[in-house]
């Protein structure tokens, strides 16, 4: 021990392997063998028991993000209540262009499809991706035509 000016103690640090007697020798402290006791060495993303980053985040893998195609669907209910409020009328060519325009769906859809629920009383004419089974079923029975686009 050494005195300070100030007349406290100060323990000088533990001198580790410096002989067995100094109580830090031969192993150092560190154990007998193995990663942990070899100098600069750390086991990699170890957090001390807590879960680490990589297994907290999700997997991403190969899906692209960003490239994903955005789809719209309307049903017949739809249209039909967008004709009886005179939003779009049923004379003209129903297509993605004139949803986007009049702010049906929205800017970054890609493509849409139309379902069957509800019914449609007046003739429309249709430029769609997708059709189900029963609009097109109902659509053929009220006469009207349909264009079904397919560059999937």
């Amino acid at each position: 021990m050494k005195l300070n000016s100030k007349l406290k103690t100060k323990e000088n640090k533990k001198r580790i392997g410096r002989g067995i007697g100094s109580g830090k020798g031969k192993t150092s402290g560190r154990g007998v063998k193995g990663q942990k006791s070899r100098r600069g060495v750390a086991i990699k993303s170890f957090e001390g028991g807590q879960m680490p980053l990589y297994r907290r985040l999700p997997k991403r893998g190969f899906n692209p993000i960003k490239k994903k195609a955005k789809y719209a669907t309307i049903n017949l209910s739809q249209i039909q209540s967008l004709i009886d409020k005179k939003i779009i009328n049923s004379s003209t060519k129903i297509d993605l262009k004139l949803l986007k325009s009049n702010k049906i769906v929205k800017k970054n859809v890609f493509k849409f499809k139309i379902l069957g629920l509800g019914e449609i009383k007046d003739k429309v004419n249709l430029d769609t991706e997708f059709l189900s089974k029963s609009a097109k079923d109902k659509l053929s029975k009220s006469g009207s035509q349909f264009i079904i686009k397919n560059n999937t």
